[in-house]
């Protein structure tokens, strides 16, 4: 019996990426020799083409992940899908021909076979989308799963995985009621019975099982550990509902945290790696070339603030606030000022959706994200990093430490421009909303590494885009 992620879990991902990625080499190819037969490409030898081909690959699929066209959580019509497709190849043309091509003109296959290619590469892409989505090649990589557990605990997992978006990789079975479980919190129909104690191994053979998550609500003396021996030397994947629930919704449940997990879970200290000048050199670099493309951006920003109504009451233009960074330290983040000056006359209080205390040009620099360009600064000075946790204000900080176990902990990292939890989880201005961000906060702490970094920066794209998170 496969091993539950190892083998099962990444085909359908794997049919969707190869047959796209085909289907573009394809693209390339036509869009190429119409070109040449209409006698607009400019003509190349036959290993040119092949590295015009590998590079327009290489943009395609760049854009396409910056768009989130690869967010395995992806819920999108599809329509929204198509203009997904569509605007990839619109920033691929563009990155190709005003920036790769242009440096390296001998390249280039001309405007007229990249533009023919970006549109073949639209409908082909957009019709095996809509051929994947129809038929829901997904099933194909699905895993059967079984939930040891019906109490609290377990439901969790029916809360936050109930929808067909959730269960993309796996196929829920069913729950196993356990002695200590505590009552009413998974509906019958969806409890199955089991004599767990003597036909475990037996029940998860016959119905080809393929992993087994533990979610009761009391462990000790109550599960059968022989059984579950001989589940995972028999292929079956024996698996913790905390695991379970990091592997499928990229998040740490944090409040089924206990501290020995903490203790001896893989991945949380090396963050260490990152605290060294390497770190800040990156970051610092990163800073100074977004400031050389942003420059004008931020100039007409500036001077639309001031014009609305910075020119008539004397506000500024920039707003600093103080806020908690790497190891609890305050310092100044700096912002374009995207409210009125007297937003906070009654007291810090939470930002909202459509909050009556925002300009209209804040509420357009606030949605795509401008307003946040001058933390820039911040990171020269080394206060914040590009990727990391959002820094809270102190006095946000003090009570929400309070209420939300291990909320202290996302100060281990320094703060970022954007971030895992901006990626995963809409607007939120509550403190609801802050424990459902620390759940990804945390996740990206334990598996912080430079590849995660680059990933979060390329999918920040389709934030500004889509004006999503904060």
């Amino acid at each position: 019996m496969l091993n539950a992620r190892s083998h099962r879990s990444k085909v359908s991902d794997k049919i969707l990426i190869f047959g796209e990625l085909s289907l573009i080499i394809l693209a390339c190819h036509l869009g190429y020799k119409l070109a040449d037969l209409s006698g607009l490409a400019n003509p190349l030898a036959l290993e040119w083409q092949l590295l015009v081909t590998a590079i327009f690959i290489c943009g395609t699929m760049l854009c396409s992940l910056s768009l989130g066209l690869y967010d395995q959580k992806l819920r999108e019509s599809h329509s929204g899908v198509l203009k997904r497709v569509l605007l990839t190849q619109c920033f691929n043309f563009l990155l190709l021909e005003v920036i790769i091509f242009n440096l390296f003109s001998a390249l280039s296959p001309g405007v007229f076979a990249l533009l023919f290619s970006c549109l073949l590469s639209v409908v082909l892409v957009s019709a095996f989308r809509a051929f994947f989505q129809y038929h829901d090649l997904s099933q194909l990589s699905r895993r059967n799963v079984l939930i040891l557990g019906a109490g609290e605990r377990a439901a969790i997992i029916e809360r936050r995985m109930r929808r067909t978006v959730d269960r993309r990789y796996f196929n829920l079975v069913g729950f196993v009621k356990i002695e200590g479980d505590k009552p009413g919190f998974i509906p019958e129909d969806k409890l199955l019975e089991v004599d767990y104690l003597h036909s475990l191994f037996d029940y998860a053979e016959r119905n080809n099982i393929h992993q087994l998550v533990i979610a009761c609500d009391e462990r000790r003396n109550m599960l059968p550990v022989d059984l579950l021996f001989k589940c995972k030397t028999r292929g079956i994947d024996v698996t913790d509902i905390l695991d379970f629930i990091e592997s499928e919704t990229g998040q740490i449940a944090v409040n089924l945290i206990y501290p020995s997990w903490v203790i001896y879970s893989n991945g949380l200290a090396r963050s260490q790696r990152f605290k060294t000048n390497l770190d800040y050199r990156l970051n610092a670099l990163l800073a100074l070339i977004t400031l050389l493309l942003t420059w004008p951006i931020m100039l007409i920003t500036a001077l639309l603030i001031y014009l609305e109504d910075g020119r008539r009451t004397g506000a500024p233009i920039l707003y600093r606030q103080t806020r908690v960074g790497f190891d609890g330290q305050p310092f100044q983040i700096i912002k374009f000022r995207s409210m009125r000056v007297d937003a906070e006359k009654n007291g810090a209080q939470w930002a909202t959706t459509n909050d009556d205390r925002v300009t209209r040009v804040g509420r357009v620099i606030r949605k795509y994200r401008i307003d946040e360009l001058p933390q820039l600064f911040n990171v020269l000075k080394g206060e914040m990093g590009f990727v990391g946790p959002r820094p809270e204000r102190p006095e946000f900080v003090s009570q929400l430490a309070k209420d939300i176990p291990y909320y202290a902990q996302r100060h281990n990292v320094r703060p970022g421009l954007t971030g895992w939890a901006q990626l995963k989880y809409p607007y939120g201005s509550t403190a609801e909303d802050a424990l459902e961000k620390l759940k990804f906060d945390l996740y990206y702490i334990k598996h912080r590494s430079l590849l995660l970094d680059l990933t979060i920066l390329i999918r920040t794209v389709e934030i500004v885009i889509f004006g999503k998170g904060r």
